[in-house]
This record gives C-alpha cells, sequence and structure tokens, in this order.
C-alpha cells in the first residue's frame, strides 16, 4: 500500500536548510533517503521551498483568489513528503519516526487514495 509522509517543519526547520546547520539538516535527510532507497520502498517525494514561496488559491463565488504565503498560518507548515510503498500502516509508521522532522516537529502519515481510470 502506498503511503505518504508528510514532513512539517519550524521556521528554524527552513532557516537550517541554508545556514551553518545545513550540512546536518541535509546530511540526515540524505541517510534517511538512502535508508528507504535501500529498503526498496520509496516510490517519490521532494523537498518543498519554505512558506513564504506558497502561493495560495481559492475560489469564492466562481472568482478566483490569489494569496501570496501558505493557506494556514501556523508554526509548522509542510516541508516536503515522501511516497512509500509498505504493507501496512505499522510500516509506513515505523518509517516516520525514523524522519529527522519526527524527533523536532510533526510527520503525518496519510495513505494515498487510488485513482479511478
Amino acid at each position: 500500500m502506498k503511503y505518504a509522509i508528510l514532513v512539517y517543519e519550524t521556521e528554524t526547520g527552513f532557516d537550517n536548510r541554508t545556514n551553518d546547520q545545513q550540512e546536518a539538516y541535509w546530511g540526515a535527510y540524505r541517510a534517511y533517503s538512502q535508508a528507504l532507497a535501500e529498503a526498496g520502498v520509496i516510490a517519490g517525494g521532494a523537498p518543498l521551498h519554505p512558506p513564504h514561496a506558497a502561493t495560495t488559491v481559492q475560489l469564492h463565488e466562481g472568482q478566483r483568489k490569489v494569496q501570496d504565503g501558505p493557506f494556514a498560518d501556523t508554526k509548522e507548515q509542510l516541508g516536503g513528503f515522501f511516497l512509500i510503498d509498505v504493507p501496512d500502516l505499522d510500516s509506513a509508521l515505523d518509517w516516520a519516526a525514523r524522519c529527522p522532522a519526527a524527533s523536532s516537529c510533526g510527520v503525518e502519515v496519510r495513505p494515498l487514495l487510488p485513482m479511478n481510470e
């Protein structure tokens, strides 16, 4: 079954991508990605630009409303995702617990819905 591991980060987490902590930050994610690949469970994923780079679109009475920045103003924002293919939720939770963000923020696990073709 396929699951999305959604990685949430604080502003500090996003800053660690480019400041003097960047080698440790990216090194942890490289190791995690390599472990997923070696286990044969990775199906995709990508880091995202920081929340200020987001653009949110909503329709109100048929009119498009565009807002710079993320939809929600919260302490933690979506920083990236991994798509994995594992036998069950317990396996997905085991992989999510190994994600570097799990020790400092939130990591959400969601099953993917199959697309009707």
